[in-house]
């Protein structure tokens, strides 16, 4: 498909000096680059909007854990212990 679009002036600058510096080869794929980190970056605040409305949930069905110095004290060892074995990190807290 052919879209045709209207920068300013400033992005076309922007786009053609990420083409100069040499890690793109040609304005569409800086172009297509930005529409991926744009779609990757949205699933992230979508999975962060429903991991907090997972939560709200949690606390209004009286699923919760007081916050207290020695609960996360335990959540740190957990944390330590997984990063040295074979366990994958949970999807929760990964970047």
């Amino acid at each position: 498909m052919t879209m045709h679009i209207n920068l300013s002036p400033e992005m076309e600058t922007f786009i053609k000096s990420k083409v100069s510096g040499g890690f793109y080869g040609n304005a569409t794929e800086v172009i297509r680059d930005a529409i991926r980190r744009m779609q990757a970056e949205e699933g992230r605040a979508n999975a962060w909007k429903a991991a907090l409305q997972k939560g709200d949930a949690d606390l209004d069905a009286g699923q919760s854990v007081l916050y207290t110095a020695a609960a996360l004290a335990d959540i740190t060892q957990s944390a330590k212990k997984a990063m040295g074995s074979a366990q994958g990190m949970d999807a929760d807290v990964l970047p």
